[in-house]
């Protein structure tokens, strides 16, 4: 068994009994199909209890764990058949104890409870003290409901679990005096946890005693599994006086006259999810009964699990209102399942929605937006699709052809309506540009020519010049190039004779 079912203040006493049942039942291949009835039967409590602890097992708390997983089963004929309940997976590292099947049967829940915790103890070596166990057994009803009982009715507790032969107490032999408790597997006394063996006359109920009477739970009878009176009866509960014959009678809770708050006012743990919660934004206080939903309920907002914390209890109540009305008017569960988990998929995604979500409104976005049917008139249409055999609706494709249709021919009678306007000429084509040449720059240098000979080679020249040659230097480079060359005497004779000849003088 988890220690979180064992120690939580979350479950009630019965919840132990009842984990230990379902998880020995379901240990079959078919698991625990037994009726609330049988179960029942089998740990001698009544079937509200049974049906309360279930509720508190198969429900996920706050940090979104539910430890009996149920399924409800339907024949063909459409009779209903037993659930069929397991228990969940625990996750490696959890703290557990080990406990014997047996127990349950023959213990009642709340001795249950202290023999848990002892044998968990036992395991631990760890040293118990008697306020200790006082924080793990706690009123269940009355105003006292969820404080830790007191020491005298844990002791009496204790002194009837070792009476059953289930644990030893081993008075003042522990470390600094206390006592030392020791658990054992099998009683050590037979009892009766065979729902087939009933015994042969009740026992006689011991009388208590007329002075100091000694209640395990409080000061009075527990009444969870009913009360004494339906109604009022003022000829025996209260005397004839004048506030019982037609006087002057004040209102409850109305104006100045409100509940004034009390010093040991129950933890928020223990009080209904409904208390001093503001239920409109005029800012008035709820005052209904706390918030309960059903497991169908829980299992349909399993895809926004991790939401509902931020969820005001107020709209968690009218989400499940709308749920179980869709559920009654015949909507599954896992459609509203799969419509939910679609819708928030693309929400996360990045939707139209994503920014009204961020700002804290996703209970209203649940309840205006995800939990909605979308799709045409008829019941089995779901976003468009036939739910049942998952093709297109046939007349939300008609719809959409219509609608398309009528959106082509409005667009048709704008256009014709449209004036003609005449279209301006075309502009003439720009003429084409000549090609750009590009000239080099600067321009480059103009050519000095052949180096001229040096003094030497003039000389050389000179010395070996012929007639011939020097005519033809003249002819080539003109008179004054040729006189550079093979200088002045060589040259002015030839260039006389080329004058008086008729030639022209360079």
């Amino acid at each position: 068994m988890p220690l979180r079912v064992v120690v939580g203040a979350q479950y009630r006493d019965s919840a132990l009994s009842v984990y230990m049942k379902v998880k020995a039942l379901a240990m079959r291949p078919e698991n625990c199909r037994a009726k609330v009835v049988t179960i029942a039967s089998y740990l001698g409590l009544s079937v509200s209890e049974v049906e309360r602890a279930l509720t508190q097992l198969t429900t996920a708390g706050t940090d979104g764990i539910a430890e009996v997983i149920t399924r409800r089963h339907t024949s063909r004929d459409g009779e209903g058949e037993s659930a069929e309940r397991w228990i969940r997976q625990m996750d490696e590292g959890e703290l557990f104890v080990w406990l014997p099947a047996r127990a349950a049967t023959s213990l009642p829940p709340r001795q249950l409870r202290l023999y848990a915790v002892i044998a968990y103890a036992q395991i631990r070596r760890m040293p118990l003290s008697l306020a200790e166990l006082r924080a793990v057994v706690r009123h269940q009803y009355g105003d006292a409901a969820g404080e830790p009982l007191g020491e005298r009715q844990v002791m009496r507790l204790l002194d009837d679990l070792e009476t059953t032969g289930w644990i030893t107490i081993h008075r003042r032999q522990g470390p600094r005096g206390r006592h030392a408790y020791e658990a054992h597997l099998r009683p050590l006394r037979p009892v009766l946890d065979d729902t087939a063996e009933e015994p042969a006359a009740p026992p006689a109920l011991a009388a208590p005693a007329p002075a100091t009477p000694d209640i395990h739970d409080g000061s009075a009878p527990r009444t969870a599994d009913g009360s004494p009176a339906t109604e009022e009866d003022r000829t025996t509960d209260r005397p004839l006086t004048s506030e019982g014959c037609g006087g002057i009678r004040r209102r409850r809770d109305a104006g100045s006259y409100r509940a004034a708050p009390v010093e040991n006012a129950a933890e928020p743990t223990f009080r209904g999810a409904g208390h001093d919660e503001k239920r409109s934004s005029s800012g008035g206080t709820y005052r209904g009964p706390g918030l309960q939903l059903s497991p169908r309920v829980w299992q349909v907002l399993e895809p926004v699990r991790t939401e509902l914390p931020g969820i005001s209890p107020y709209l968690l109540r009218r989400i499940g209102q709308e749920i179980g009305r869709q559920l009654s008017a015949g909507v599954g569960m896992e459609r509203l399942t799969t419509r939910l988990l679609t819708r928030y998929s693309r929400l996360t995604a990045g939707g139209p929605a994503t920014e009204q979500v961020q700002r804290g409104e996703v209970g209203r976005w649940i309840l205006g937006a995800a939990l909605v049917r979308q799709g045409c008139r008829l019941d089995s249409c779901e976003d468009g699709i036939t739910w049942a055999t998952g093709e297109r609706c046939a007349l939300c494709a008609n719809i959409a052809a219509t609608a398309q249709a009528l959106a082509a021919a409005a667009a048709e009678e704008d256009r014709a309506q449209r004036p003609v306007v005449a279209e301006p000429p075309p502009d003439p084509p720009a003429p084409v540009r000549p090609p750009v040449t590009w000239l080099p720059w600067p321009p480059p240098p103009p050519d000095p020519g052949p180096e001229p000979p040096s003094t030497d080679e003039r000389e050389q020249l000179r010395a070996t010049a012929t007639p011939a040659a020097v005519r033809q230097a003249l002819a080539d480079l003109g008179a004054p190039a040729a006189i550079r060359l093979y200088g002045r005497a060589l040259v002015l004779p030839h260039l006389a004779t080329d004058q008086h000849d008729g030639g022209t003088p360079a």
